[in-house]
């Protein structure tokens, strides 16, 4: 699609870029700036970070973010490009759009009622609540991993977790059958294994823990990525520590341990949920194309 064909989806985008600004204003956060170009990323498996120089392009601003938090800023939010390495497709670029916001004394459960009214505001700007064929104003239909796998792939990731058959089936088997309906679906209490930065919770008695994590899906595609944050600062570094291990075994990059955020957890950093939302699969949802490029300017 050429640059002007795209010109009443990029008027769309800016009112809806304000949108966001406005609800989350109006809700007492306060937007933060902070560095696109970083010392060191953050410590997930399977995220790759962009080189540059001797530094990174930020794959997301959590880990600056919830420093901010743990000086006591209690509602944050930002919206700005992250880089991932090597993501190319339909869905996916290396420059990509991201909001995302933290708000202390929250829990992830908070953030699913945040989010549903964020996305009615968005609607009442877009002029209209159903998008390829979802009713993006309506209550979300919520999963838990462990049922969700129970009923499309026959078998329980919480209990039993196998990493290669978790991502397969997820993707051929799962995500297909939430494309199905016609609201927004919630896939919640993710495997232990799946948690790098969420607070874990008990199960019943003798039952593997799940993390307080949840992914926000629309027509399928997955939109957004919110937890209640682990503040636990030697669990953190352990986990850390153990994502260097897995990713030196598969031949990736290792980077170096983010010491000034975990020297901000070991002060203190107060119970609180944060989460991460793709503007641009927002966009193609409410543009209803199936192209990443089709929402971007470049």
């Amino acid at each position: 699609m050429s640059l002007s064909a795209r010109k009443k989806t990029l008027e769309l985008r800016a009112r809806i870029l304000k949108t966001m600004r406005a609800f989350f204003d109006a809700r007492g956060y306060m937007e933060v700036e902070t560095p696109v170009r970083v010392e060191t990323p953050a410590m997930e498996e399977h995220i790759d970070a962009e080189a540059s120089g001797d530094h990174w392009l930020r794959t997301s601003p959590e880990l600056h973010m919830k420093r901010m938090v743990c000086a006591g800023y209690e509602r944050i939010y930002q919206i700005g490009p992250c880089f991932r390495r090597g993501e190319s497709g339909a869905r996916h670029r290396p420059e990509y759009t991201m909001l995302e916001w933290y708000r202390a004394g929250a829990t992830y459960r908070d953030l699913e009622i945040e989010t549903h009214e964020l996305l009615r505001a968005v609607c009442e700007t877009a002029g209209q609540t159903e998008f390829m064929g979802v009713d993006l104003s309506a209550e979300p239909v919520r999963y838990t991993v462990r049922d969700a796998f129970w009923l499309w792939a026959g078998w329980d990731p919480v209990e039993a977790f196998d990493e290669d058959r978790f991502d397969l089936d997820l993707v051929e088997k799962v995500e297909p059958r939430l494309a199905e309906f016609p609201v927004p679906v919630i896939l919640t209490d993710f495997p232990a294994a799946r948690a790098a930065l969420a607070r874990l919770k008990e199960g019943a008695e003798g039952a593997a823990p799940v993390a307080e994590r949840w992914e926000l899906y629309l027509a399928g595609m997955e939109l957004a990525n919110a937890y209640t944050e682990l503040t636990d600062a030697a669990e953190q570094r352990a986990r850390f520590e153990a994502c260097g291990r897995a990713r030196a075994e598969r031949g990736q990059e290792v980077y170096p341990l983010d010491e000034e955020f975990l020297t901000a957890l070991e002060k203190g950093m107060p119970a609180c949920a944060g989460i991460a939302l793709g503007v641009d699969r927002l966009m193609m949802i409410l543009a209803e194309t199936g192209s990443i490029m089709d929402v971007r300017s470049f």
